[in-house]
């Protein structure tokens, strides 16, 4: 009897991946066990899940930095989500790394992200606070859209190594490579998404606030580090992750103290001039109000809107999943459509 397909696919990585790699086969498992696929290895599965999920499609239409841009050239947390999965999947591939895993994780890290990008997650995380619900973070989120949201409450049931992940991808302004071990995803995989998500991040926000207008380049010594033009940077930092984590041994992901330092001057030069920007900070604090409005009206009127899932959920919690879930334009047609009087048509 001839082998499955999986099983072919399970045996090569064993052949050609490092012995660092995480391989499908030994992966912890799911939450609820499930038959193997024939054909597809337990990373792969959770790829397409990912691709094939609601929250996933939602992502063409959400804020990255701009919000609601009507440029075709802006980045949306879609184009922001496969940019990082390039990146992430042309280290690990370099590093004869599990590739899969590395783009389902990759694929599925901004699942939570809220509408409006970060001022939609700040003011959820303020009524969370208000409703002593703890705080609000995306990757969080993310874990919840999959674990519980997805298919009618049902979940995605992924892998643990593709949920360690989504969790622990996410920096904020601490740093890019944090060795604590609580903050650490459990395999290199996990390191090459949570590094790759700031390489994108970084050129792509940059590009687009040259091309808002926002700032003209970025400054003299950090171009002679990191090069002159998008590409260029693109290209001195993937490939000293790759160079950087081979001289360790990949023992952990790792740049050279360099380009390190280079990329943490550039991204503070976005802090500074981009995401600070006044009248980007202007248009935030409106997207903050109409969240908040939106809020309020949905605990008032729950029925219409708010699903009776997950039960052991208090109402505030669930309409935080639903104003989570939301784009940024159907939360502006919703708040046009509660709040905006509707002009009379008389003939």
């Amino acid at each position: 009897m001839n082998k499955c397909i999986r099983v072919m696919l399970e045996e090569r990585e064993k052949r050609i991946l490092s012995p660092k790699a995480c391989l499908s086969v030994n992966s912890k498992g799911r939450k609820k066990k499930e038959k193997p696929c024939d054909i597809r290895t337990e990373f792969q599965r959770d790829r397409d899940r990912i691709i094939h999920c609601k929250a996933f499609r939602r992502l063409k239409h959400k804020t990255q930095v701009f919000l609601a841009p009507y440029g075709d050239h802006y980045r949306t947390r879609l184009t922001h989500t496969l940019e990082v999965s390039q990146i992430a999947r042309t280290i690990a591939r370099a590093l004869s790394l599990n590739e899969d895993l590395t783009e389902a994780i990759s694929l599925g890290h901004d699942l939570g992200h809220t509408p409006f990008g970060h001022a939609g997650e700040r003011i959820l995380d303020k009524i969370f606070k208000e409703f002593s619900l703890g705080n609000f973070h995306h990757y969080e989120q993310s874990l919840r859209v999959i674990d519980k949201l997805e298919y009618g409450g049902k979940g995605l049931n992924l892998t643990y190594e593709v949920r360690d992940g989504i969790l622990k991808h996410s920096k904020g302004t601490g740093e890019i490579l944090d060795f604590k071990s609580e903050n650490l995803p459990k395999t290199l995989e996990g390191q090459i998404v949570r590094v790759s998500d700031v390489i994108a991040y970084i050129n792509h926000d940059i590009d687009d606030a040259i091309r808002a207008g926002i700032i003209e380049d970025i400054p003299r010594d950090l171009k002679i580090v990191l090069g002159k033009y998008p590409s260029q940077r693109l290209d001195i930092m993937v490939k000293d992750v790759i160079n950087a984590t081979q001289e360790n041994g990949l023992e952990k992901i790792s740049m050279s103290k360099e380009i390190y330092e280079a990329v943490n001057c550039l991204r503070e030069y976005l802090y500074e001039r981009v995401y600070s920007y006044d009248e980007k900070v202007e248009q935030e604090k409106k997207a903050e109000k109409i969240l908040l409005d939106l809020f309020y009206y949905l605990r008032e009127n729950p029925k219409d809107y708010i699903a009776p899932y997950p039960e052991e959920d208090s109402l505030e919690r669930r309409i935080a999943d639903f104003i989570a879930g939301m784009t940024d334009r159907y939360a502006l047609r919703l708040y046009e459509k509660l709040f905006m009087p509707e002009p009379w048509e008389v003939f």
